[in-house]
């Protein structure tokens, strides 16, 4: 039987212990919700102070330049390449996650017109954005593009055949944490002669990704979850070298032009990953980012990974042992190969549960139907963290508190 001890001795020989001091994280509150919103990291507030104060207050519009807010994308670009296995010059950080999907999927589209395909193959319970995305761009070229829907992961090898355009798939799904093998669908996906889009938003910074190894074609994700890059924190797009020179998007901004400042009356697209740009960046937004990139070059992936598998492993068990008279679903895959790091756990009273949860301190959110969602963030978060939450869940289980907690269906509270 695991106890609290264990867990302390488990965090007292964690290599990325220190880490979390490079964070800020209320005394009062067990954060289980980095799959959602990152903690922020101490660093942040001192450059948010440094572009405000010093960069816009006093060198004013010679920041472009001087403080290198022109070049930020592309550098902020450099520094993430490394967690999901991209190289130098291929991932822009720019726009959000669907502003981005909508551009590699254009730009995919229009490199299978001439096959004549027409379907995207995709998961029903994708991100919800992500199928909107699709949707609206492929109604709007009204070209007789259709959404092929799987309700499984089983079956998306029997849906890509030779109709396929475009595979278009989350890595880690956002409600169950299955993680999907990238490697082997890209290949199955290219071998039916589709193109494969992935979106990283839930495992860039927590699961071990190489695009560059997989051979994929495109791929999006956004900075604010493991990333730590503060709330609405712009995206990032990847176009691997070999599609660049023939990416094209239609989001056509003067920050894809290859010489924006000429303000030439017609686009001539950048040579390289600048084309997935559009227009003027959000500059103090971008600035944050690299505070939590920076906390990346203390660690590797590999590490990231055994410890966020530890930590997923520890809660399932504890929350199996410890919760087991009551009616909890596990809904994230138990093979530890499949998942991702969060972990889904359905309950017939899920959203009264997860809100007395946070009534007392332990942050996790809720997804429909009755499903609540624990992340877990390798850089900040400790094994006893997964002790505590686990007590406390029992204790409100056990004595009917989530009866009683909070009323109401509003659930924006405890859905981010």
């Amino acid at each position: 039987m695991i106890t609290r001890a264990d867990c302390l001795a488990l965090d007292r020989a964690d290599p990325l212990a220190p880490l979390r001091e490079r964070f800020i994280l209320p005394d009062d509150v067990i954060y289980l919700d980095g799959n959602s919103l990152g903690a922020r990291p101490k660093a942040a507030l001192e450059r948010a102070r440094q572009v405000i104060g010093q960069e816009w207050g006093i060198d004013l519009i010679r920041s472009w330049n001087h403080a290198g807010w022109f070049e930020m994308p592309l550098r902020l670009g450099n520094l993430l390449a490394p967690l999901i296995g991209a190289a130098e010059g291929e991932v822009a950080v720019t726009d959000s996650t669907s502003i981005n999907l909508f551009k590699v999927l254009a730009a995919a589209l229009q490199l299978q017109a001439p096959t004549g395909r027409r379907v995207i193959v995709t998961e029903r319970g994708n991100f919800p954005s992500d199928l909107y995305i699709a949707e609206g761009l492929t109604a709007w070229l009204d070209r007789g593009y259709r959404m092929r829907l799987v309700d499984s992961p089983a079956e998306l090898h029997a849906a890509i055949d030779d109709e396929t355009a475009v595979v278009m798939l989350t890595h880690v799904n956002y409600r169950t944490g299955h993680l999907h093998d990238l490697q082997a669908l890209t290949r199955h996906a290219q071998a039916q002669g589709a193109m494969m889009i992935w979106d990283l938003a839930h495992s860039a910074g927590a699961v071990e990704v190489d695009l560059g190894a997989a051979n994929a074609d495109f791929a999006v994700g956004c900075t604010y979850k493991y990333l730590n890059g503060g709330p609405g924190a712009p995206a990032f797009v990847w176009v691997p070298r070999r599609h660049q020179a023939h990416f094209t998007q239609p989001l056509s901004g003067w920050w894809a032009h290859a010489a924006p400042f000429a303000m030439a009356p017609s686009f001539d697209a950048d040579a390289g990953i600048r084309r997935a740009l559009c227009g003027t960046q959000p500059v103090v937004s971008l600035a944050l980012i690299e505070c939590g990139l920076d906390v990346f070059a203390d660690t590797d992936m590999a590490s990231i990974r055994r410890k966020s598998l530890g930590l997923t492993n520890l809660f399932i068990e504890l929350v199996d042992t410890r919760c087991a008279d009551h009616p909890l679903t596990l809904v994230t895959p138990r093979q530890p190969a499949e998942r991702g790091s969060h972990v889904s756990i359905a309950h017939p009273q899920g959203l009264a549960v997860m809100r007395a949860l946070i009534a007392r301190g332990v942050i996790g959110d809720y997804r429909e139907p009755a499903i609540m969602r624990f992340g877990f963030t390798p850089l900040y978060t400790r094994f006893v963290d997964a002790w505590d939450a686990v007590a406390v869940l029992r204790d409100i289980l056990d004595n009917g508190l989530h009866d009683v907690a909070t009323t109401g269906d509003d659930h924006r509270s405890v859905v981010t």
